[in-house]
């Protein structure tokens, strides 16, 4: 048993779904599966009970699911005082993230633990797009870019994936998806859409999505944050596609006006990646605060 293979089993253990967790890993499938296997053997019974769709715990990896984060915890903690020992005593952290973070990462937080940490390191914060916060990794104005990975990714820049999770359809609760599961993208065409602006990766997303399948969809709105996009649902102006947990959050929210949700078939439903990208290689960055912020953060951190 290892570090990487407790790293594995976390994620497939959170995303309930190896090809989301080899996805978000950045690692294939057949290495996931092989890895999680030499991990059952080593341990000597299953962890997982697989089904065609999702994957659940069984009671050994429950128990294990705590054990596992602990002992990465632990190891994230470790690295964090051998860092400051060698010296990061001064400096400055240049972070960049595209809007819309939560409830994937707490950002504020993680910078205030980060500056609990390391009180001597300034700390700068830049929001924009994510072709911009990409151009300024690559150009050295910023250290980490919380944001969709390229595809490709380029040679210059190493990435660690936090996220890849479906996307789902949101509308008005009495609109005629409300609740609706197994949705055809070909449903949707006739309907008006809230979309995020071109520069978004979220709208490239989507737009490849229906033009993979020839088919044509109409946007009546435009919006530069996803909170736009929900309120315009929730109104019954227009339907919008954004990733499941900015969904589920604003449908459990007790304010405003009432917005539900519908999922699409497995095989249409576009899959929204996050991703820190900096520069640096097999999952590492280059600079040391940048690697220092990273193995602070309460996320799974895994290498490609």
């Amino acid at each position: 048993m290892d570090l990487k293979q407790l790293e594995h089993f976390v994620a497939v253990a959170e995303e309930r779904h190896f090809t989301r967790a080899s996805r978000r890993l950045n690692l294939v499938q057949s290495g996931l599966s092989a890895s999680i296997r030499a991990l059952e053997d080593d341990l000597g019974g299953p962890l997982f009970m697989r089904s065609t769709r999702r994957v659940a715990l069984t009671p050994a990896g429950e128990v294990l699911l705590d054990e596992a984060r602990r002992v990465l915890a632990a190891a994230r903690d470790a690295r964090n005082a051998v860092t400051q020992v060698h010296g990061l005593a001064r400096g400055r952290l240049s972070i960049g993230a595209i809007h819309s973070l939560a409830p994937f990462i707490d950002l504020p937080a993680s910078l205030g633990q980060f500056r609990a940490a390391f009180g001597g390191i300034d700390i700068e914060l830049t929001l924009d797009g994510s072709r911009a916060l990409i151009d300024e990794v690559r150009e050295g104005r910023i250290d980490i870019a919380f944001t969709q990975p390229c595809t490709p990714a380029p040679d210059d820049l190493g990435f660690r994936m936090f996220a890849c999770e479906g996307m789902v359809v949101v509308c008005a609760a009495h609109h005629r998806f409300a609740g609706a599961s197994g949705l055809r993208l070909a449903d949707l065409v006739d309907e008006t859409f809230a979309d995020l602006r071109h520069e978004w990766t979220v709208r490239r997303l989507v737009d490849q999505s229906f033009a993979a399948l020839g088919l044509q969809r109409r946007t009546g709105f435009e919006a530069n944050d996803m909170p736009m996009l929900l309120e315009l649902a929730a109104q019954g102006l227009a339907i919008a596609m954004v990733p499941e947990s900015v969904a589920a959050a604003r449908v459990r929210e007790s304010h405003g006006a009432p917005v539900a949700m519908a999922t699409l078939r497995e095989a249409e439903e576009p899959c929204w990646e996050l991703a820190a990208v900096f520069k640096g290689r097999d999952g590492e960055p280059l600079i040391p605060v940048a690697r220092a912020f990273l193995d602070l953060l309460k996320l799974p951190q895994v290498p490609a």
